[in-house]
């Protein structure tokens, strides 16, 4: 199926003159931004601070004047929004971020010097700004035009692609890329830790989270007590927690010795697993509670009209009809433990979190990208997947 025949054909109606503002306001904004912030910056070595360079010396003429035509295009099509124009826009859009790499390989070729084997090139504040405006850009698209999670999930996996094979073919000076070869082995081991500790936090909270919802709905009088609970300790600071927890899994520790063959202890997985859950379960049985109570009355007395038993009535209406909304506790459940987990290595649990602090510590700010960016790239895709997932599940959804 085209993209064209994916969108719904009230996106094709006659639509109003009137411009897009947001869509003009935002390339107005990548506009100002790309001439004048810093593009890149140029140090020699990982220890020195680098000299900024603006796009003219960066790209030069030719490529400041085709990235100035790529947004003014962007605003030229914004002007006089129809189906044609936005699909217009989109085709832009998608060719800039395809660019963007090869912007930073000119870079590269002009202001690294060769004789310099440690000089490294990072990336500007325009550069960074314009990336977020044009995601931004892609959500109003999004909207405008009717798409599915799926068609852009799978633009921005493949884009991702793109990037990642560049990044590994012609951007070894990029400061980014070198911060990763230097410690490849690490970040894989990172990454694994990472999903990991979410997958555990999420997959417990979830059980945990059902389990809870379903005594809820049958003791009414356990409503009140268990959210007033979850809600006090969303209040609780994470480090906060991961301080209180240190000390009784300490002492669990020492006196109970199944406890500590297990690996428990006052740091490490142990105490990151039950900050998680904790902060995880509100979400979790907040939606699962509506999810489950929405569920109009008229269904189920159809339902037992039908001869059905109670299990047979929840397991096969109730909660069909709930899942669609309880995906979404399980996205923001999800969402929130991804970046969560990043503060968990500061106790020892491990995950992306050690880039980032340890970038922090040595004042490194590409390696606090290096654990900031996956971070951000698993945020989306769990976004971005458990949403479709509950989209195509909804009745009337995409298909």
């Amino acid at each position: 199926m085209s993209l064209i025949d994916a969108l719904p054909s009230s996106t094709f109606s006659r639509r109003s003159w009137r411009p897009n503002v947001v869509l003009l306001c935002l390339s107005g904004t990548m506009l100002a931004a790309a001439w004048l912030l810093s593009l890149v910056s140029v140090a020699p070595n990982r220890i020195v601070n680098g000299t900024s360079y603006g796009i003219l010396a960066a790209i030069g003429w030719p490529g400041a004047v085709l990235v100035s035509l790529l947004f003014i295009g962007i605003a030229f099509f914004a002007a006089v929004p129809s189906t044609r124009h936005y699909l217009a826009i989109l085709g832009i859009i998608v060719l800039t971020l395809l660019l963007m790499p090869f912007g930073l390989m000119v870079a590269g070729h002009w202001l690294v010097d060769p004789s310099l084997p440690q000089a490294r090139l990072g990336v500007g504040a325009a550069y960074w700004t314009v990336l977020f405006v044009l995601l931004l850009c892609l959500v109003e698209l999004r909207l405008r035009l009717g798409l599915s999670r799926w068609w852009t999930t799978l633009l921005l996996v493949g884009i991702g692609f793109a990037w990642w094979g560049c990044a590994a073919l012609w951007l070894d000076s990029l400061a980014l890329v070198q911060e990763f070869q230097a410690r490849k082995a690490q970040f894989y081991q990172a990454v694994g830790q990472h999903i990991v500790l979410v997958s555990t936090a999420v997959g417990v909270s979830v059980v945990l989270g059902m389990l809870l919802a379903m005594l809820m709905r049958r003791y009414q009088r356990l409503q009140k007590v268990a959210f007033a609970l979850l809600n006090f300790l969303q209040t609780i600071p994470s480090l906060a927690l991961f301080g209180l927890l240190l000390a009784p899994l300490a002492w669990l520790a020492e006196h109970v010795p199944v406890l500590a063959a297990l690996g428990v202890s006052g740091i490490g997985n142990a105490p990151a697993l039950i900050a998680l859950i904790a902060y995880s379960l509100l979400p979790m049985v907040r939606n699962t509670y509506i999810a489950l109570e929405e569920v109009s009355a008229e269904t189920l007395e159809a339902a037992k009209a039908m001869g059905m038993r109670n299990g047979q009535r929840f397991w096969q209406v109730r909660f069909p009809l709930a899942l669609p909304v309880l995906l979404e506790g399980v996205r923001i459940t999800a969402v929130q433990a991804v970046g969560l987990t990043a503060v968990a290595a500061l106790i020892g649990a491990g995950g992306l979190g050690t880039f980032i602090f340890q970038g922090l510590g040595q004042a490194a700010m590409d390696m606090v990208l290096l654990g900031a960016l996956p971070i951000l790239i698993l945020a989306l895709i769990v976004d971005a997947g458990l949403g479709a997932l509950a989209e195509a599940l909804r009745p009337g959804g995409q298909e």
